[in-house]
């Protein structure tokens, strides 16, 4: 009786949801056969990359998806700008040497919003450890660093400043490349236990967790109020201590990220992005190892004296940020969109390749699928391209703001009932396992649907979950149905993301391939079914 029962539930779900097999077929064939997702990766990453918001190098990269695009037959392609976002840093040349009491080139990254040197400096070395205590919300953090900058005010004039005591070991256990097994998986699927959802309002209210380890996962359950105070706080930190060392006269920063391990260089800011802020010090990461070894002769008074240079464009004001939007103009219902998107933007130190040129280079290719196979669609299919995500979700919550609703107020425009839905790629370059929900439990036999005619690709993970840290949640954010895949983590959090390695070599194309097709056949069906995507009720003004 079960087995009977579940073939019925299956056929039951075919009947509400269905999936046009030899739809299916001909995107598979196009996606597989006629793959271009590589080739869109290449100009993306090894010519425009990397994608820092408000570079020229960006802009650089803009103008090629429009174009992009446009060959593809898509329409109403342009850049649109959603205003002031911060100034623009473009890297020209850097270099660390140690250079006593031996001579080494040091593997090292400045940080984005690094101030440019007045050519190659040196600086006497001084260990002045610092680690942000965010990890207890903004009241603790504001205690620690006024006793810090107690401590350290008039002492570091001239010097080049050690952020991190050394290490004692950096022995791995862990494997760098995982994809999900059976069991995780299964997990995922599993709904979480029923809890009181929390009260809190601000980050000082949380309990955060002791063990360091857990923050990740404790960030991603905020809600997306929270999270968006996390990435502004996160913000204010870098720079606060930006603006402390620039008032000190330091010369130079040093710091080995919490991640770095085996000479990759994880990199991301120096400071603050904005121009009423001062610029960081120049602030390198160092590989690990030999950042520990400089540290060590540091406190040991070895003689170690370090030459640094840092040369960059950088303007003087805020420069706009801009999206790159274009769409495929739907039938009978046109007036009614589907959305798909990526971020496009990246961090300076690789190429912007995982992080996130893959979902950029799978949403292009959605759009030549679809425009390939002049498949019919009755609504509008419109790809969204984000800059600032890095930043705190910056593009994509002006582009919502602008066109659907303002999450401050939920005023909510005459465009907002007409939206379907918002599909996401985001986790770097494995291939999509299945998708979050969001929690909205509606949505469970639509996804089962999509997700169907690759199950033998191993897409059929449907959880209830939510998932954070990317631009679905600008969407959620006001109601909107948005939705981010589940992705086999591959090598993006051990090696690639936010990293010098994030690089083409790290994409796997057949796993891009199935992505293009897992979305563009969700996209087909959402763009031609009946009704609307089922949503929510409206959040609340935050």
């Amino acid at each position: 009786m079960r087995l009977v029962a579940v073939l019925l539930f299956g056929l039951t779900v075919l009947a509400e949801e269905p999936v046009d097999p030899g739809i299916v077929d001909r995107i598979k064939m196009e996606a597989f056969d006629r793959s271009e997702v590589m080739d869109h990766l290449y100009y993306l990453a090894e010519v425009h990359g990397p994608r820092l918001t408000g570079s020229p190098e960006f802009e650089d990269a803009a103008n090629w998806a429009r174009e992009r695009l446009k060959h593809y037959g898509v329409q109403n392609v342009h850049l649109e700008h959603w205003g002031p976002f911060g100034r623009s840093w473009s890297l020209q040349q850097s270099s660390l040497e140690l250079i006593q009491p031996r001579y080494q080139a040091l593997a090292a990254a400045p940080l984005a919003w690094s101030a440019p040197t007045d050519g190659p400096v040196t600086g006497e070395l001084i260990i002045a450890p610092w680690k942000p205590t965010y990890r207890d919300g903004p009241k603790k953090f504001d205690e620690d660093f006024a006793a810090y900058k107690a401590k350290w005010t008039g002492k570091l004039r001239g010097k080049i400043v050690l952020l991190n005591e050394p290490k004692k070991s950096h022995q791995e256990t862990e494997p760098q490349l995982l994809r999900l097994t059976d069991d995780q998986l299964n997990n995922l699927a599993k709904a979480p236990a029923p809890s009181v959802k929390p009260k809190e309002n601000t980050l000082d209210d949380l309990k955060w967790p002791d063990d360091p380890e857990d923050l990740s996962k404790f960030v991603n359950s905020f809600s997306n109020s929270l999270t968006l105070q996390f990435y502004d706080f996160y913000d204010r930190i870098i720079a606060e201590r930006a603006r402390f060392f620039a008032r000190e006269g330091v010369e130079g920063v040093l710091l080995a990220d919490e991640r770095s391990r085996n000479g990759i260089l994880f990199a991301e800011n120096a400071g603050s992005f904005k121009s009423t802020d001062p610029l960081s010090p120049a602030t390198f990461v160092v590989a690990a190892e030999q950042y520990d070894r400089i540290a060590r002769m540091v406190e040991k008074k070895s003689g170690a004296q370090i030459r640094m240079s840092v040369k960059a464009k950088v303007s003087d004001k805020d420069v706009d940020g801009l999206n790159i939007i274009g769409e495929i103009p739907g039938g009978d219902k046109k007036d009614e969109v589907v959305m798909i998107g990526a971020h496009f933007d990246s961090w300076q130190s690789g190429t912007g390749a995982t992080d996130n040129g893959v979902g950029s280079a799978v949403m292009i290719e959605v759009m030549r699928i679809l425009k390939a196979l002049n498949l019919k669609l009755d609504r509008t299919v419109r790809i969204g391209l984000w800059s600032g995500e890095e930043q705190g979700l910056f593009g994509s919550r002006a582009y919502v703001k602008e066109h659907f609703a303002d999450p401050k107020t939920m005023r909510t425009t005459v465009d907002h009932a007409k939206f379907s839905g918002y599909l996401n790629l985001d986790n770097g370059s494995g291939k999509i396992r299945g998708i979050y929900l969001q929690g909205n439990e509606a949505m469970r036999t639509i996804a089962e649907a999509w997700l169907a005619p690759f199950r033998d690709m191993g897409a059929s993970t449907v959880s209830i979950r939510d998932t954070s840290g990317t631009d679905h949640l600008s969407f959620d954010a006001v109601g909107l149905p948005g939705f981010q895949f589940i992705q086999d983590p591959l090598d993006y959090d051990t090696v690639t993301h936010h990293s010098d390695l994030d690089t083409y070599d790290h994409a796997v194309p057949e796993d891009l391939m199935q992505a293009s097709a897992v979305i563009a056949t969700a996209v087909y069906e959402v763009a031609n079914r009946k009704a609307l995507l089922p949503r929510r009720a409206l959040p609340k003004p935050q």
